[in-house]
């Protein structure tokens, strides 16, 4: 009789060994994959947002069954994978526009009227550069052609951010 009270836990009796694993790696694997899209939402977090959200599977508080923990696995490794997308296609559009910003400070006149942020480059903060002529119409005639980096936000930006706070 003792062989038999120890021989199998109560939850082994109730949902069966193997059910048991297989929710274990399932849950191991949802955490990995929300450890892995944190990590992505953190790098991407001054430049650009990234959606997170993960439709619920239920209403109310309850434990997930198999089928709801897989797919709950299934769109938390989808949406890692759209994440890291978009932070390569972040990169690389802000890669090309320090390329460009690169080029029109070698060669204004090149870039006539280009304007960058800084938020286009990756950087925080409301400065640009901005490829203007150096006096004016007299200058335009001329070619005389020069890169102006503006001094950060207009005075309302700043005072709406300081009313926010």
């Amino acid at each position: 009789m003792p062989d038999l009270l120890y021989r199998d836990s109560p939850i082994e009796r109730l949902t069966g060994g193997d059910e048991l694993l297989a929710r274990a790696e399932l849950r191991r694997q949802i955490g990995r994959l929300e450890r892995q899209l944190a990590s992505i939402v953190a790098e991407a977090f001054p430049r650009f947002r990234i959606d997170v959200g993960v439709p619920a599977a239920s209403r109310e508080p309850r434990a997930l069954g198999l089928g709801e923990l897989e797919s709950l696995r299934d769109a938390l490794a989808a949406q890692v994978a759209d994440g890291r997308r978009a932070l390569a296609e972040r990169a690389e559009f802000e890669a090309s526009n320090r390329e460009l910003l690169e080029r029109m400070l070698a060669a204004p006149k090149d870039h006539k009227w280009l304007q960058i942020s800084r938020a286009d480059v990756g950087e925080p903060g409301c400065g640009h550069w901005h490829s203007r002529p150096q006096l004016g119409p007299l200058g335009m005639l001329m070619g005389w052609w020069r890169v102006k980096v503006s001094s950060g936000c207009p005075l309302s930006a700043r005072l709406a951010a300081v009313a926010d706070h």
